[in-house]
């Protein structure tokens, strides 16, 4: 073989390399609405990369069909099998490291991490939740917000730390509420905010735009974000999703 195409296939090479599928682990605990606006963003092309494995702690949990139909590996992983928080993470690991992912989303998944699986994958672990964080950490958001009697309301796309809810945000959606705001009305347009801006920080991960550095400052395309991370606001959502057009 020449010189000249054994460089040809070094290049070859390199470039096959360069254009793998970038991958990704979703983890869930129930419906899965998330995970399919995940899969429904990978269809169009619109994710970055491919979701290669979701893994459930509930056998039961229909995030697992949604897995199967997409044609992703699907894995009931019950954490009442295991004797302890620990002993059920370290096989989580096993079964998260069995497909090498780039990024571990977790989609409803219903589980406290211990501090050695966040390290594990700190910098490369998203987390959506439904609140404008810092506000209203932990469960039972939307109630306490109405009960609060808040004007504004939303999502937030954060990476995972040792700390419940508390990482930094890469990107939130916020919903302006009214005056005597109806619950479920307020709950459906939530969940259309995440599953809006969850496709959008997973892909904006994958594309080497999104990071977190040492000192938990998120940067995108090398800038750094504030505390809120990129805060999209009840006009530009509603305008994304479509909303409010009766109202015009």
């Amino acid at each position: 073989m020449s010189d000249e195409n054994a460089h040809s296939d070094t290049l070859n090479d390199f470039e096959s390399e360069a254009a793998e599928r970038r991958r990704v682990v979703v983890l869930i605990s129930g419906n899965g609405s998330n995970l399919q606006a995940l899969l429904d963003a990978q269809e169009h092309d619109e994710l970055g990369g491919e979701i290669v494995a979701v893994v459930s702690n509930k056998a039961d949990a229909y995030g697992l069909k949604r897995a199967k139909d997409a044609g992703a590996a699907a894995v009931a992983l019950p954490h009442r099998e295991y004797d302890s928080r620990e002993a059920f993470d370290a096989a989580l690991i096993k079964v998260i490291d069995r497909h090498d992912p780039h990024l571990v989303v977790l989609a409803g998944f219903m589980r406290i991490l211990t501090p050695s699986f966040v390290d594990r994958y700190r910098g490369r672990m998203l987390n959506i939740h439904p609140s404008l964080l810092p506000d209203y950490q932990g469960l039972d958001t939307h109630r306490r917000a109405l009960a609060d009697g808040v004007s504004e309301h939303g999502a937030s796309v954060h990476f995972v730390t040792e700390e419940l809810d508390g990482g930094p945000v890469v990107i939130q959606a916020a919903l302006a509420l009214e005056p005597e705001q109806d619950f479920d009305a307020m709950v459906e347009k939530i969940h259309a905010r995440e599953h809006l801006i969850y496709p959008i920080a997973v892909r904006w991960f994958l594309e080497g735009r999104i990071k977190l550095a040492a000192e938990g400052q998120v940067t995108l395309d090398d800038l750094p974000l504030p505390p809120t991370g990129l805060r999209m606001s009840h006009v530009d959502a509603a305008e994304e999703l479509d909303e409010d057009r009766d109202d015009d």
